[in-house]
């Protein structure tokens, strides 16, 4: 069995200038993207690679992409999401629907080569993994 984790990196927000001084951590935890930096570099990726059909979204791109990141950094399943990111099966399904054409992908090694993120991949066997008692 292996497991991947993946760390996320984006500059902090000292490093922006774009955070609100008022902001407090949860939100920085729950939201760790601000919306301007957002909607500068992240959304306009996101909107070339979709073509919507049907009716709009009722969860924003900015809640779906932060609500991605917290599942990589908590590790935790998608129904555990909080509830302030929306419908857990929504946000899946939009995670599902990018995943299959490889959108988050090509996200994360556009801002990878933009310098304005780091991606640290590490990938553990169980079998291998040696326990010093």
């Amino acid at each position: 069995m292996q497991a991947a984790t993946a760390e996320f990196v984006i500059p902090r927000s000292d490093d922006l200038g774009a955070f609100p001084k008022r902001r407090s951590p949860r939100d920085q935890r729950l939201y760790p993207v601000t919306p301007e930096f957002f909607a500068q570099t992240i959304l306009p990726l996101i909107e070339g690679h979709y073509v919507w059909k049907g009716r709009p979204p009722t969860i924003s791109h900015y809640q779906v992409f932060c609500a991605i990141l917290y599942v990589l950094r908590e590790g935790c399943t998608w129904r555990d999401l909080p509830t302030c990111y929306g419908k857990w099966h929504s946000i899946y399904a939009r995670f599902n629907r990018g995943n299959a054409n490889g959108l988050w992908w090509q996200i994360l090694m556009d801002l990878q080569q933009q310098g304005k993120a780091r991606l640290n991949v590490m990938l553990a066997d169980s079998t291998t993994q040696k326990i010093a008692s």
